[in-house]
Order: C-alpha cells, then structure tokens, then sequence
C-alpha cells in the first residue's frame, strides 16, 4: 500500500510540474530587426541580458525545476552507477602523453576514486613513475576544483607547462614546474587558453615558448575573444611583460582583423621556420611564416599561403613544406619550396587515394607518417619513406588513429587506435620487425558486458540521392520491431570527424535495449572537403536533412518508430538537431541539444561570434542572411505546433556558446508548444561548454541525458507504472 501510494505520489508530481511549468513563462519584451527588407521578430530579446534579475531568475527558476524532474526520474542513477562500476575495473588511466627526445615521459593519470588528473613523469617507458604535480594542492585557498586541461614539456624535459582551468571556462592559466628543481617556479602565466588543438610550443632554447594571450577572459563581457596576441614568454620574466609575436596592432600589414586568432607555432626543434595561422573555427586558414632566425624581428612575417589553397595539415623537411590540400576537390599530399612556394605547381608526394581521405600527417627523421579514413569510420596507416608509400598493417581493426612522434630527428612513432567498442589501445612502431609492439601505459580491460555488443556501419540514402555514412551500435540480440528505443547523435560542422572512439554512454544505452545511431551529415569532414562544404552556410539544410533520412531509414527497416527516437548534438550540432525537430516535429520524439547553437541569426552579437562567421556567415551579406536564418532553430518555433520532448542545457561559464542562446530557445518552446512533452532547460552553474569540468559532474549530467531519453521514450526502468498515471 505505501509502495502504491508512492509511485501515484511520484506520477502526480511529474504531471503535474509539467502542467505548472505553461504557468511560469519567461518575461518576453520583442524586438524586430530588419534585414534586406524582411523583417524579424525576437521575441526574447530580453533575455540575451543576462545581468537583468527577471532573466537570471527565470533561468535559475527553470534550472531548478529541471532538476527536480531529472533527479525524480527512477533509475536515473543507473548510468551514473555503471560508469563508477567500469572505472573500477581499471586501477588507472592515462591521457595526454608526451615523450621528449631524450625519452622522459609525462603525462595525466587518474584512478577510479579520484574526480582530477595528476600529472606524472618517468624516464623511458619501463621507469620508475612518479607524481609531480596535483591540481588538488594548486591554490587551496581559492576552494576552487581546478582542471588540468594541457601540459607540454620542453625538448629535453627539464621544464613542463602546465595549464589548470575551473568549472569549464577552458580559459586558462599556466605554471611552471622544473624537473631538475623539483618545484613549480613562481610565475603564473595567465589569460591564455592552451588545448591540444592549438597549444604552445617551446623554442629551443628550452627556456622559452610562444602561446596565444586573451586580452579579456571575462566571457560576458563584448570585448572577450578580440585582439588577441602570439607572445613569447622566457622563464623567470613577469608574465604582465608581453613580447608580443604576432598581432594585429604589431602587424597590420598583415591584415589581421579582431576577432581572428593569430597562433604562431615552431612544428619541431630543429625547424627552420615560424607558421602563424590566422585560425579560429575554420577547417582552412590563411597562413604566415618567418625565418626562425628572424624571431626578435616582427616585420618580417610574409605570406605563405592561403585559406583557398585547402591546406589542412603540413609538416617541414628542411626548407620545404609538405603538405595535405584538398584544393580542386583531389585529396592528396604536396611539396613545395619554403625558400620560393609555389603553390599552384606543386609536386605531388602522394596522390589521392580512392575512397579515402588523408587526415592527418606527422614527421619522422627519414619520412613521415599519414593515416586516411573512408566515411571517417575506418582508419588506415602509411609510411612514406626513401620516396615509396607503405600500407603498415594495424595491430587491431581501428576506426580513428592518434599518431605520436619523438622528433623529427628520430623514427620512432606511436599509434593509439580507437573503435566504438573498444578502449584505446597504443603500440610502438618497430622498424626491423615491421610489426607494433603494445605500449600502453594504462591497463587494457575487458568488458564482457558488450561482448554481444554488434557494429555495423552503413550508408543510407539522403534527400538528394547522396549516400550518408550511419555507424549502427547494438546487440546482437535485438529484434527488430518498432518499440527500440533509438538515439540519433548527429553534428556537422566546421568540418570536424565524428571518428569512432570508445564512449561508455552509447554502450550502456545499449545494454539497456536501445540502438546508437551516429550519423555522419554533411558538414562534417568525413567525405572530404566536399562533405564540408555540403553543409555549410547556403548548403546547410543538407546537416538536418541527412538526420530525417537517417531516421526515415531506421523506421522503414523496422528497427523502430517515431514514438521511440531521440536525436541529440552539442554546440554546432544544435543546428543539425535543432533544425531537424522544427522541420519534423512528428518524426521524433525527444530532441536534446547541449550547448547548442540554436539561434544562429544572433551568433555574430556574442563574444564568440564574430570568429564564427566565417563558418556560419554574417547577416551583413543578404545570400548568408538567408542561409541564417534557414538554419536558426529558435525563428522556426511556431505557435500551436507540437513538439517532442526537449532537453536544452547551457553552461554559465561557456565561452562557445552564449548561456542566453539555449535559454532563448527554450522559453519560446514552452510557450508556443502544444503536446504534453516536457521541455526542460538546465544550465549548469558550475560548467561551461561541457569539458573541463570534474569527472563525477560529466557523469552527473551524462545520467541527466541518459535518464530523460529513456523516460520519455517509454523504457519501463525509468517512469512511474502508467496504469496509476491513468
């Protein structure tokens, strides 16, 4: 009787927080813009003031609810659970390694109990490991939880950066730990922002490196990402004393604009040239180099080549360049002269490869490395050396490849190999055997939880006829009938790879009867440049459209039904998901968008914005204008449409996407839609853009994920019996 009472208990309380919630609507003050003659009316402008305390306590209010919905959700815990119960099995693991030239090895490592990686060091692979630095003891009066989000030695380990963030505003502040001294020296370098991606890069001296400085790290105010800074920093210099290296107000010759970002990187020790790239969210940039002798002389930066040459990886042998470009839509790997680059006429190292597209390329002392994918699902390694290319085979089936190297003065190389089902795993390159040799600094376990775990990776057609890749994740036991619970993850921009890695949260959602499907759309970079460009600014209706096909296809073949598929995507991928859910609100039945862009026609106003239009565009051009506003989710909301189920989250600290965006677009959900489905808005006051924050708080909102799409989809784990909903 008491169990009864508290399951109608629960069932009343979920319905009826989702009736009150049409009876707290967000303060609306509407404002019209016009652009090229049409006029646009946004509702919430109001909103996009996020010092207003009717908006903060709007957000706050709907924070709130939203969590006492998700946290009510039964099972919620399981995913949360699980993932604790997997990281048990693993005594440790390890991520971002670096090996010197004199082979001293750092990296981050993290046991199951702890919520923060440590960074560790050993000499050679076999040495003796040992703990130098944790985050726990940096600034202990600040009660802060600072993440390690970067580290980088110097070419002979003496000195190591290190970069700590906190509650995912990824801007950052480095120290300085000295491995002879055994101590972290004094000075703090901050406003920078250093990531895997874009990091800093030590000259070699070994006593000094180039990072990009952020004039303004406060992400709300307007001047936040503008006239940002290459420097040098020297050890032992008060950081406060910049040399700068590259800029816009040091190099206006240049024609560097404010919101662009002017890194400057040294590739190797021994190279004979500086690269500035005036880079961003862009997959092609315009790039600038100068004699390495010529560091203290800022003036004599000259151009090297342009966004329109489609370079998108290179490295040097002496004064030449090699280089991967997908200029003419030929994938393929070139070489030119640094001393007179000719561009148009290059030679051709490596000619395109059919049906595969050339990723990524790396030096070794006699040759270099290149791996390509097809469909950016399956991965494939080459060696180019004495002028022949040699397929090496991989130890293990791999979907995605992360290459490492020592230095360009030596052969040694390491590939870390990736797949849906299973962990990374990282082997050393012998060249007498021509064989990997397993060098994995973690221990590799076995999941015998997804021994039944199948992969099946498939192209489906899309409205135009174009095959889109789909990766199928499932057991092998499921049937095929319209009740499985289906989740479409989709993102399609800047054309980035959805490559395939080992994501615990698509197998435990297997291992609880659904079915994954990742979707590759276009304006992603699975198909090459062309795949790009297909889902880019006037072509972007491509990104939603190749998420219905995919859909449509999964129904057609019995896998499921509109009533049990979710789709979901994060930050660009708001866009593609967005926009899929207002074009076919019937076709799905839970959309969940974290940290999405969903109001593409205001993106340009935010701090981040301006960068973006360069992938986005700008409403200043009457053709991007259009293209816009077709893919602006938060102006295709209607009055009297139903919509599914929604989940929007937002972080306050994210310096991506604005926390007003998702706020926006989820007052004008609750308030125009008209089915029953919750629409939920949560930003997360402790978070910002969805890294960088403590592993139980990733996990924490993951289960938020996880528990709603398994509620609304009806999986009977998570909601109360529906006879007493009745």
């Amino acid at each position: 009787m008491i169990k009864s009472n508290l399951i109608f208990y629960v069932a009343f309380v979920f319905v009826g927080m989702i009736n009150a919630q049409k009876t707290n609507l967000a303060p609306s003050t509407p404002f019209t813009d016009e652009y090229f003659g049409t006029k646009i009316v946004d509702e919430y402008r109001n909103l996009e003031n996020l010092k207003d305390p009717l908006t903060v306590q709007w957000m706050k209010d709907q924070t709130q609810y939203s969590i006492s919905i998700l946290q009510s959700i039964p099972n919620r815990k399981y995913y949360i659970d699980r993932r604790l119960e997997f990281d048990k099995k693993k005594s440790f693991s390890v991520s971002n390694i670096n090996i010197t030239e004199n082979d001293f090895y750092f990296y981050l490592k993290q046991k199951p109990e702890e919520n923060n990686t440590k960074v560790f060091f050993k000499k050679g692979f076999d040495g003796i490991e040992k703990e130098i630095f944790n985050p726990q003891n940096y600034k202990p009066e600040n009660k802060k939880d600072y993440q390690i989000n970067y580290i980088k030695p110097n070419y002979d380990g003496s000195k190591l950066a290190i970069a700590l963030t906190e509650s995912g505003k990824e801007i950052s502040e480095m120290v300085i730990y000295d491995l002879i001294q055994d101590r972290l020296l004094p000075h703090i370098i901050t406003n920078c922002w250093p990531s895997d991606s874009g990091g800093i890069s030590w000259l070699p001296d070994n006593n000094r490196f180039i990072y990009l400085y952020y004039p303004v790290i406060d992400s709300n105010s307007p001047s936040f990402l503008k006239d940002m800074e290459s420097v040098i920093y020297r050890i032992g210099d008060d950081p406060q004393n910049l040399n700068i290296l590259l800029s816009k107000k040091n190099n206006p010759n240049l024609n560097i604009k404010s919101e662009d970002f002017p890194d400057v990187s040294l590739l190797t020790k021994s190279s004979n040239y500086l690269f500035g790239y005036i880079s961003g969210p862009v997959k092609f940039m315009d790039t600038y180099y100068i004699s390495a002798k010529d560091i203290d002389n800022k003036n004599k930066w000259k151009f090297l080549f342009s966004k329109e040459d489609k370079i998108t990886d290179f490295i040097t042998k002496g004064d030449n360049i090699i280089y991967i470009s997908e200029k003419n839509g030929t994938n393929a790997i070139y070489s030119t002269s640094l001393q007179n680059p000719d561009f148009k006429n290059p030679s051709v190292i490596v000619p395109n490869i059919p049906d595969e597209i050339i990723n990524d390329i790396s030096s070794i002392k006699d040759g270099f490395i290149f791996y390509s994918s097809k469909n950016g699902v399956e991965a494939k390694l080459y060696l180019y050396k004495e002028e022949k290319i040699e397929s090496l085979k991989l130890p293990i089936p791999a979907g995605d490849i992360l290459i490492t190297t020592k230095s360009d003065l030596s052969n040694d190389f390491w590939i870390s190999c990736s797949g849906w089902k299973n962990d990374s795993e990282r082997f050393k390159y012998n060249f007498l055997t021509k064989k990997f040799v397993a060098e994995n600094l973690a221990p590799i376990v076995e999941y015998p939880e997804f021994k039944d775990v199948v992969i099946e990776e498939i192209t489906v057609k899309s409205h135009d006829g174009l095959d889109i890749p789909l990766s199928l994740i499932y057991s092998k036991n499921i049937i095929k009938n319209k009740h499985n619970p289906l989740i479409i993850d989709a993102y399609g921009g800047y054309g980035y790879n959805n490559s395939p890695y080992f994501e615990k949260t698509y197998l435990l959602w297997v291992l609880q009867g659904g079915i994954v499907a990742i979707a590759h759309v276009r304006g992603g970079g699975e198909k090459g440049e062309e795949w790009y460009k297909g889902g880019y600014k006037t072509t972007k209706p491509n990104s939603w459209k190749d998420v219905i096909s995919c859909a449509e296809y999964m129904i057609k073949q019995n896998y499921t039904s509109p009533e049990n598929i979710a789709i979901w995507g994060a930050s660009a991928g708001g866009i593609t998901i967005g926009r899929a859910m207002t074009e076919r609100p019937n076709l799905f039945k839970v959309a969940i968008i974290n940290a999405g862009v969903v109001n593409a026609l205001r993106m340009e106003f935010t701090p981040n914005g301006p960068n973006n239009v360069k992938e986005l565009g700008t409403v200043k051009v009457q053709s991007e204008f259009k293209s816009l506003l077709e893919m602006d989710a938060y102006q295709h909301v209607k009055k009297g449409i139903k919509y599914p189920a929604s989940f929007i989250t937002g972080g306050i600290n994210d310096p991506r996407v604005i926390p007003w965006m998702p706020t926006k677009f989820a007052a004008k959900l609750i308030a125009d839609n008209t089915s029953d489905n919750p629409i939920l808005l949560k930003i997360d006051y402790e978070g910002g853009h969805g890294g960088d924050i403590p592993l139980l708080q990733k996990y924490d909102n993951l289960a938020d994920i996880f528990a709603f799409a398994f509620w609304q989809l009806g999986h009977p784990d998570y909601q109360p019996k529906e006879e007493i909903k009745k």
